[in-house]
């Protein structure tokens, strides 16, 4: 995984903010496989695929991914344990 180049979440906060409706770089989110929390700008991005893929920095467990499908976009959250959406 070293290899591939990557970006911090902080990168996609434009994006992030357009599908939330509010900016989720400095919102927590826990890792499911192995519980490290990290705000959302803090987590490793792949933009190689078809979509971005945002890994764990810990553990680099996939999170979540984005993918545009024509004038879709359709978000998984595949390794998110869970996400704060608001400030607390």
């Amino acid at each position: 995984m070293s290899e591939e180049s990557h970006v911090d979440g902080n990168a996609l906060g434009g994006m992030l903010f357009e599908l939330f409706g509010r900016d989720m770089t400095g919102r927590l989110g826990c890792c499911g496989n192995c519980g490290a929390v990290n705000a959302l700008g803090a987590v490793l991005v792949y933009s190689r695929a078809p979509g971005d893929v945002f890994r764990c920095p810990a553990c680099s467990n996939v999170l979540m991914v984005i993918t545009r499908i024509e004038s879709r976009v359709r978000v998984g959250f595949e390794g998110l344990r869970w996400v704060e959406p608001m400030a607390g």
